[in-house]
């Protein structure tokens, strides 16, 4: 039996660190790995715990195959470990903090994955992107205006193969939606 492969995206600023974080104890009870991202971000950003590495060092582990997955975002490189295949091939599930530009690149490598798209509601996006202070004025309004796109493009498109979760309340409503959608992918008996 091979693994399932959750696929989470949405925003910065849409909770996805908070949810992983809150759901972390569960997930590892049911054997769910969640994979560490490499980031060519400095160790110091407060945020997920990633791995973080110069730009020169990612380029040489991109080049060496070290990646299962890699894309570039607001100026980052990020990539996941092949580490993903092995726990697949193992049978377990794995959970991957992804990217939403590189959703078709990820369907097209691991085409029965689970995508999960985290969505926020403008204002608390906003709110939570200047508490957390990583990017600028400019590049708030940047995000938030490309959110507001993705949104408008999912809902013309309908696509059903995306699973949605409103991350604008409390992170349980949140937390207790993604479970529900883990166990269902991978066969789990609904959690009570």
């Amino acid at each position: 039996m091979s693994g399932k492969l959750i696929y989470l995206m949405g925003p910065s600023g849409s909770g996805k660190d908070s949810l992983i974080e809150a759901a972390r104890p569960y997930l590892a009870e049911r054997g769910c790995e969640v994979m560490r991202r490499v980031i060519t971000r400095s160790a110091e950003s407060v945020g997920e715990d990633a791995q973080s590495v110069s730009a020169q060092t990612f380029e040489a582990l991109k080049e060496q195959g070290a990646f299962a997955l890699h894309w570039q975002a607001h100026g980052l490189s990020y990539g996941i470990t092949t580490h993903l295949d092995d726990c697949l091939r193992q049978g377990r599930h794995v959970l991957v903090n992804g990217s939403r530009a590189y959703l078709r690149q990820a369907r097209e490598r691991y085409p029965d994955l689970v995508a999960v798209m985290l969505c926020v509601n403008t204002e608390v996006l906003h709110e939570r992107l200047l508490k957390r202070g990583r990017e600028t004025l400019e590049q708030i309004r940047q995000r938030l205006q490309r959110n507001e796109l993705f949104l408008d493009a999912m809902a013309l498109l309908g696509d059903d193969a995306i699973e949605v979760l409103d991350n604008s309340a409390s992170i349980t409503v949140a937390e207790r939606g993604l479970l529900a959608l883990i166990d269902d992918a991978a066969g789990y008996p609904a959690s009570a």
